[in-house]
């Protein structure tokens, strides 16, 4: 069984505020004379389920074609937490929730917004606290349904930063809706792109057989 955590792609989806929205264009079409169709898309690398690069926040941090790829793929552990917005704190989790994790996914009312392709009105996001508890348990990704690990109106992006100082890579933007919180084995690769400041991911849980 596979589990699909990436909203639809497609012009609709809502977009960071001000960030450029997908588009598809056809520029050859099927035809008398032609025998494909073929497409030119312009998107954001943040548009829908994506991974950061540190390049976002950090001016020489890594592009995505520069990432390892073992934190965003293996064992990976989904939470629910009711709260609604804010910074997410180690209580606002289950008990034990880090505890043996090495991935820690967290679903909350955001993944309403997602689902639908819209911007949620309000999200929570891991406090810094967090971060740095998670990566003390040895936790190598977070990833969320909501679309940054800071609140929107940050200057100052001190979950991203928390994350790149204890190496730990993020996902934004998921879908958790009918997924039951439990370990799961998380694909999802970012595509090989320099220069860029994120990059779209397929991203799936696909429950872990023991």
């Amino acid at each position: 069984m596979i589990y699909d955590i990436t909203p639809v792609v497609t012009p609709a989806l809502a977009v960071w505020p001000g960030d450029h929205p997908y588009t598809a264009e056809l520029v050859v079409g099927l035809g008398p004379q032609t025998s494909i169709n073929l497409m030119t898309l312009t998107l954001s690398p943040h548009t829908g389920a994506h991974a950061d690069a540190p390049f976002h926040y950090e001016a020489d941090g890594p592009y995505p074609a520069a990432l390892a790829l073992d934190p965003y793929i293996g064992r990976a552990r989904l939470v629910t937490v009711t709260r609604t917005s804010g910074p997410l704190t180690v209580d606002d989790l289950p008990p034990g929730a880090l505890d043996g994790a090495e991935r820690l996914l967290i679903h909350s009312v955001a993944s309403l917004s997602t689902r639908a392709g819209l911007w949620p009105p309000e999200f929570p996001y891991p406090g810094v606290a967090l971060i740095e508890q998670a990566a003390a348990k040895g936790i190598v990704l977070i990833g969320l349904d909501s679309p940054s690990v800071d609140a929107q109106d940050s200057k100052t992006l001190d979950g991203h930063h928390a994350l790149y100082r204890h190496g730990l890579r993020n996902l934004e933007y998921l879908c958790f809706e009918g997924v039951p919180d439990g370990d799961y084995e998380l694909i999802a690769l970012p595509l090989k792109l320099s220069p860029a400041c994120a990059s779209p991911v397929r991203a799936i849980l696909r429950p872990l057989h023991t």
